[in-house]
């Protein structure tokens, strides 16, 4: 018996000092291939073209995300079968690329073939804007597309000429917005989620509390729904010639059915393959053959009016949710940002600061640090403040201060109003695991929290934090836009506008994105000639890529065969159930297409 154990023992053994050896080897193995990789992207980037000699179209692709500001981790968005491709770029490199393109003589023209767009609606209205500008240059504009999602087609429809294959259809059905509730699943947990709200409008709790729409969000939905449609539409009218009320009646009518319907209809100027395509592209040319360079290969092009200004724009990101302490370039930390406006703040060279925010909001007191920050700013220099496809909530508590407010007609803002959710986790432990609880306590409150239902003294307590935190955040405003405490009040409570209508009722000054912030910001500061940096500085791409693949996120954990609930969904609703009480949050998740 004894040996017998000894001899199992020792199998043990050699079994772990086995799979210790193949642990190593593997990681080793993986360290090779990422020191590979990265001297493949650094190759590739070192041997781009740093100044084009021969005619080229710049091609628009925006399939991959397009990001507020690109990471330096060059395994960011890696894809080893295709590192060109695999690098993002952020909104302001397109821009500054489409800027340089207009005045490269050896950039013929512009090639769009996007067939998806993933970017919010505001940055892709940004970029068609930039692409109006290219416009004036008198280069020619090609777009073509198998199929045309209804973003895709607006960011084309810029186009000179704009082309489809025979099978093709554009897909014009206007736009919605679907939301998830979950109070059947509470229910059946036995989980009791306590609320407390301010505004009317303040919808972020409904889905834990409802199983439909409540009049008044559906309301404001509507019409911001409407109003981002109507812009959409009225663009596209004016550059295809075609009545915005035809092109409202061919989405109720799901007319554009076919390539050859949307020929007919005057959508599209020719059906054509995508060798055609090229063959059309060629003719422009005026070369035997085509060459195309891609926005991530023209970004490495010398751009021949590099500005060297000591005078510089501080561009600050805060992109995410916003949430106490630090943060990175998918979250708003309360320390990171503030710390970057105070950087920018205390640097003599830097002469204005532009706050770029795209947020549906988060903790209350983390928006309130960083709105003290702006505010001290705001003594010193210039403070312009440019929203992206958000800034909503606690990502407009942010930007309240400022000297003005640039926003896209499509941007989503305003939800100015204040919530906070407790769940009483006592009989969810108990009927799904038989776990209770028994506590002893030095004063009456001592044990408030989740395991036990709140007291109606507790509730009221909580409910006054609430109108507190609401009152504060209606001043904020008030100061910071000129308008009455009572105005605020009124078009607050909780509701979203569009950026169209914000202009309306005086939460933003001008229509614009981040190259009309950064040049009022300069005008503000009497500058003729100036440079932008980006804050918070990055991580060193080593550093950053460590922390990537030493930290376990929830949306890695979360199977990607759960195909019935989106993973952005669950983890809204777990930054909601686990963040600080009280919040200043967009009521949902829009996907606009």
């Amino acid at each position: 018996i004894f040996v017998y154990f000894l001899k199992n023992i020792m199998l043990k053994f050699i079994k772990n000092i086995f799979a210790t050896l193949i642990g190593i080897l593997l990681s080793f193995f993986v360290i090779v291939l990422i020191i590979i990789g990265i001297a493949s992207l650094s190759n590739q980037s070192q041997n781009s073209t740093k100044q084009l000699n021969e005619k080229h179209f710049l091609k628009i692709d925006l399939s991959s995300p397009v990001v507020e500001r690109t990471s330096s981790n060059p395994f960011s968005n890696f894809d080893p079968m295709n590192i060109e491709t695999s690098q993002q770029l952020g909104l302001k490199n397109i821009l500054d690329n489409i800027e340089k393109a207009k005045n490269d003589d050896n950039i013929i023209g512009i090639y769009i073939n996007s067939p998806v767009v993933s970017a919010g609606m505001s940055k892709t209205e940004e970029i068609r804007n930039k692409l109006l500008e290219f416009k004036q240059t008198k280069k020619p504009i090609v777009a073509y597309n198998e199929v045309y999602g209804m973003k895709s087609y607006y960011l084309s429809s810029v186009a000179d000429k704009l082309y489809i294959n025979p099978m093709g259809v554009i897909d014009h059905k206007g736009m919605s917005a679907t939301l998830m509730f979950f109070k059947g699943l509470l229910e059946k947990l036995n989980i009791d989620l306590q609320i407390f709200r301010l505004g009317k409008f303040k919808s972020a709790i409904e889905p834990f509390t409802l199983d439909k729409m409540s009049s008044s969000n559906r309301e404001q939905l509507k019409l911001m729904l409407n109003s981002i449609n109507d812009n959409i539409i009225d663009s596209i009218a004016s550059q295809r010639n075609i009545s915005s009320t035809k092109i409202h009646q061919d989405a109720n009518q799901l007319k554009l059915s076919s390539a050859k319907i949307c020929l007919e209809e005057k959508y599209v100027d020719g059906i054509l393959y995508e060798d055609q395509v090229k063959d059309t592209l060629r003719l422009l040319l005026g070369e035997e053959k085509l060459k195309i360079i891609s926005l991530n290969k023209y970004t490495n092009v010398k751009n021949k009016k590099k500005d060297i200004s000591r005078n510089k724009i501080a561009i600050v990101y805060a992109n995410g949710g916003i949430n106490s302490g630090k943060g990175d370039e998918n979250s708003i930390g309360s320390i990171t940002t503030s710390k970057a406006i105070e950087n920018a703040r205390k640097d003599k060279n830097v002469k204005a600061v532009v706050l770029r925010v795209n947020s549906g909001g988060g903790s209350a007191l983390a928006s309130e640090v960083i709105w003290r920050e702006t505010v001290l700013a705001k003594k010193e220099k210039p403070l312009v403040v440019s929203f992206g496809d958000i800034a909503a909530s606690g990502g407009y508590y942010i930007a309240c201060a400022a000297d003005k407010i640039i926003a896209s007609p499509t941007s989503i803002t305003g939800s100015i109003g204040v919530f906070g959710m407790i769940p009483n986790m006592n009989e969810f432990y108990k009927s799904n695991f038989g776990i209770t609880f028994d506590t002893v306590k030095t004063n009456d409150y001592a044990d408030m929290g989740i395991n036990r239902k709140l007291s109606s003294f507790e509730k009221q307590k909580i409910q006054q934090g609430i109108k507190d935190v609401y009152q504060t955040f209606i001043s904020r405003v008030s100061d910071g836009r000129g308008i009455s405490t009572k105005k605020v009040d009124e078009i607050g409570q909780g509701r979203v506008w569009s950026g169209y209508d914000a202009k309306k009722i005086g939460l933003i000054d001008e229509f614009g994105g981040i190259e009309k912030a950064v040049e009022l910001a300069a005008n503000l500061a009497e500058l003729d000639e100036y440079r932008t940096i980006s804050l918070p500085k990055q991580k060193d791409p080593f550093t950053e890529l460590i922390d990537d693949l030493t930290q376990i996120k929830l949306s890695d954990i979360l199977s990607d065969d759960i195909d019935l609930i989106n993973k952005k969904d669950i983890i809204a609703v777990k930054d909601l159930i686990t963040s600080e009480k009280i919040q200043a949050r967009l009521p949902y998740i829009l996907n606009l297409e």
